[in-house]
């Protein structure tokens, strides 16, 4: 990087602020390091170091927590991390309006605990939530089991501040529940993983805590009993907050044996109480049995059983199938890695339909290929059902032979118009996204 640039990142931001060399290790992604990272504390200095970089034409590289940094290629270029954590305040918090406003570089763990002196939660239970941070969970539209009830980033984002590739700040939607105004621009950078702008502030949509909340653990001889077991509570007139169906691998983990369910139950003790004897029942039609409450600290767990199942995973694929066909999905997948000696971990949010599969890095390595074939094969069981599916994890030496991300068609077109327009110089997280935008 030239002294220039590096004196003049220095001058916006501060000298203690921009890291080089061997500082620069902590965000070094599948081998690649970036010339400089770079910590503004406010939106002006953001929008200063954005502004340095398209001059420079250097790619800029959007930096939360890191929670999310291996999902997508890498950037073909060395470039800047712009990293939020000096950007983690919160803003605004009005509780009788159920909204608050925050800096992006607040940890969903910070956020929650804040809001719980008010009795109130964001309803995102993301992976990570001691290092995620707000604005990185809304540009991966991050999720965890409460998504089957509460839905995702996308359904709670009210209002955003976004600096965009030429350095300009904008701001889009409101700060109160019911505004209406103008295009929806909030929308179009949740899941953008940086590729369009950076995310600084937002305003989002809170809901009071609820007064109990119980997880219930049911055992299962067979997943495809478990897989039935859904469907009675799916069809019945329970309100579960999470129902989450985990293979014999990562129940172990809960220090169950053979398949289990995971229901959440929230709201009055009495309506919880009822909710999970009829649970019970229900699944004990099924083959359920053994059923019991589970600990609260098991709720982060969920959010990531399967890729946390195996000390080391060579790859974690994500696939977004019908809920009625979870079950099959997870017990075939299985057998098509185990035909060639691969060891895998499932778990689903099984009422959306989100099946998330890890595969063991044995002591032995493995060939890429093998577990390439095995990756491309279950993103066509997942398109012969009428789903998609993401490439969560994996080494470059597998992902240059699976893509990331699903073809998207005529949809990638139309990103790519929008990615040209606010970007032109493609200099945010170039090639990191959908159609390499």
């Amino acid at each position: 990087m030239p002294d220039a640039l590096l004196e003049k990142l220095r001058a916006s931001v501060g000298p203690p602020n921009v890291l080089t060399g061997i500082e620069l290790s902590p965000y070094v992604v599948e081998g690649r390091t970036p010339e400089a990272a770079v910590f503004p504390g406010s939106v002006e200095e953001v929008a200063a170091v954005i502004g340095l970089a398209a001059e420079a034409a250097r790619p800029v590289t959007p930096w939360g927590g890191g929670t999310a940094a291996s999902v997508g290629m890498p950037a073909a270029r060395a470039g800047l991390v712009l990293g939020l954590r000096r950007l983690g305040r919160l803003l605004e918090h009005e509780p009788g309006d159920l909204t608050a406003t925050i800096e992006a570089g607040m940890t969903v763990e910070a956020f929650q605990t804040a809001l719980r002196s008010r009795s109130q939660w964001m309803s995102l239970d993301p992976a990570d939530a001691d290092r995620a941070t707000v604005g990185g969970v809304l540009a991966t539209n991050a999720s965890g089991p409460r998504r089957h009830l509460y839905g995702t980033a996308r359904d709670l984002l009210i209002g955003v501040t976004v600096v965009t590739a030429d350095g300009a700040v904008v701001r889009g939607g409101g700060k109160v529940v019911k505004n209406v105004a103008g295009y929806d621009l909030p929308k179009l950078f949740v899941g953008s993983y940086g590729t369009l702008g950076v995310i600084v502030e937002a305003t989002v949509k809170l809901r009071p805590l609820p007064d109990h909340e119980r997880l219930v653990c049911i055992r299962f001889d067979r997943l495809k009993d478990a897989g039935a077991a859904v469907r009675s509570v799916m069809a019945s007139d329970l309100i579960p907050n999470a129902i989450e169906l985990l293979d014999a691998t990562v129940s172990t983990t809960l220090s169950a044996t053979g398949a289990a369910l995971v229901v959440g139950f929230d709201g009055l003790r009495e309506q919880v109480d009822w909710q999970c004897s009829e649970l019970a029942r229900l699944a004990g039609a099924c083959g359920g049995q053994a059923a019991h409450s589970l600990q609260a600290d098991t709720w982060p767990r969920l959010a990531i059983a399967a890729r946390a199942a195996f000390s080391v995973t060579a790859a974690v694929m994500t696939m977004a199938i019908l809920p009625s066909q979870v079950a099959e999905m997870m017990e075939r997948g299985a057998d098509v890695a185990r035909a060639r000696g691969l060891n895998t971990a499932w778990a689903a949010h099984a009422g959306i339909g989100v099946v998330r599969a890890a595969i063991a890095a044995d002591v032995a390595p493995r060939e890429p290929a093998a577990i390439a074939a095995v990756l491309a094969e279950w993103r066509e069981m997942a398109h012969a059902g009428g789903g998609h599916a993401t490439l969560e994890w994996a080494p470059l030496a597998v992902k240059s032979q699976v893509p990331v991300w699903d073809d998207p068609g005529a949809a990638g077109r139309i990103m790519e118009r929008i990615k040209a327009q606010l970007d032109p110089r493609n200099i945010m997280n170039p090639g990191r996204f959908v159609a390499g935008i």
